[in-house]
């Protein structure tokens, strides 16, 4: 296939380190490399440029958790794995709006990698779903869970920023906003 954004394509192990390293060069590198093949994916089926980008971006976040997490063993080439991953959460967004034909025109050999697309669906779900409790929380709970488990303060801050006489009045009041945390993040299942 043509490659006309003449392009340098890193080397998986470079790919690997450079995300381990959080080396923006290497996702840029990364983010162009194989773009033109996934474009060619979607766009041969039912799909268009843009939704090929949103998909396209989806895998690598994929790729990036998998390696950050550390259980991305290299069983076959990055470029096999990018495209497998792509072409699963293609097929799934086909299904969803109501395009998909029952066939899939391949360009690439594919692996199975359900179970990598559904971790990270699930936990993107998880993410909003978070985001969505702690808007009900309320003040001042909403900060102090944000200013502990987001922003890494300490208790003694917390204790500073709202008035508590001591920490450990800081940590009971916390410990309360967690669990109506729970209780809202439970509800919303």
């Amino acid at each position: 296939m043509n490659n006309h954004y003449n392009v340098e394509i890193p080397s998986d192990s470079e790919v690997i380190l450079g995300i381990l390293n959080n080396s923006d060069v290497v996702l840029k590198k990364l983010y162009l490399a194989y773009f033109p093949m996934i474009l060619q994916l979607v766009i041969n089926n039912n799909g268009n440029e843009d939704e090929a980008k949103d998909i396209y971006q989806e895998a690598i976040i994929v790729l990036y958790n998998k390696v950050k997490r550390g259980d991305f063993e290299l069983s076959s080439k990055l470029k096999t794995f990018i495209y497998s991953v792509c072409r699963r959460l293609w097929l799934k967004r086909l299904k969803q709006m109501d395009r998909y034909g029952g066939d899939i025109k391949d360009f690439e050999d594919y692996l199975p990698v359900e179970e990598d697309v559904e971790r990270h669906q699930e936990r993107d779900l998880q993410l909003n779903k978070m985001g969505e409790a702690l808007k009900l929380l309320g003040e001042p709970c909403k900060t102090i869970m944000e200013d502990f488990y987001m922003h890494n303060k300490s208790m003694q801050d917390i204790c500073e920023r709202f008035g508590y006489t001591n920490a450990d009045n800081a940590k009971t009041q916390k410990y309360k906003c967690l669990q109506r945390l729970k209780k809202l993040f439970f509800q919303q299942q």
